[in-house]
């Protein structure tokens, strides 16, 4: 009859190690959904900024209404990628880390619209 002593051990270090596995790409996960929320937080922020600026309700009456933007998306550990100005609405893109574990090396965008309502669909 072969000796099966130790045979619980391996199956308890391959169990640990999915376990391992699986907690480390949750963490991943949640990461990426925090990154997330700070880029779309800092997009808002800055669109809004960008509007105020436009309409002459900011700190700064009559600045470029994109150099506000930029200032807001720092302030938010964001870099700005995009700002346009169209009439009263200005549309704006930023750029947040994203997190730098399990091979995840991309960095996490987000957009956001300020100005007037949108006239809704009859």
């Amino acid at each position: 009859m072969p000796d099966d002593r130790g045979a619980a051990t391996v199956l308890a270090l391959a169990m640990a190690g999915v376990l391992l596995l699986v907690g480390a790409a949750a963490g991943v996960v949640g990461a990426i959904v925090v990154a997330q929320r700070r880029a779309q937080a800092a997009a808002d922020l800055t669109a809004l900024a960008a509007a105020a600026s436009l309409a002459g309700r900011g700190g700064h009456p009559g600045r470029d209404p994109c150099v506000s933007a930029v200032g807001v998306a720092d302030d938010n550990g964001a870099e700005l990628v995009s700002c346009r100005v169209s009439g009263r609405e200005v549309r704006v893109e930023v750029r947040v880390p994203g997190p730098r574990w399990l091979g995840q090396d991309q960095d996490l965008i987000a957009a956001a619209r300020a100005g007037p309502a949108l006239p809704r669909p009859p």
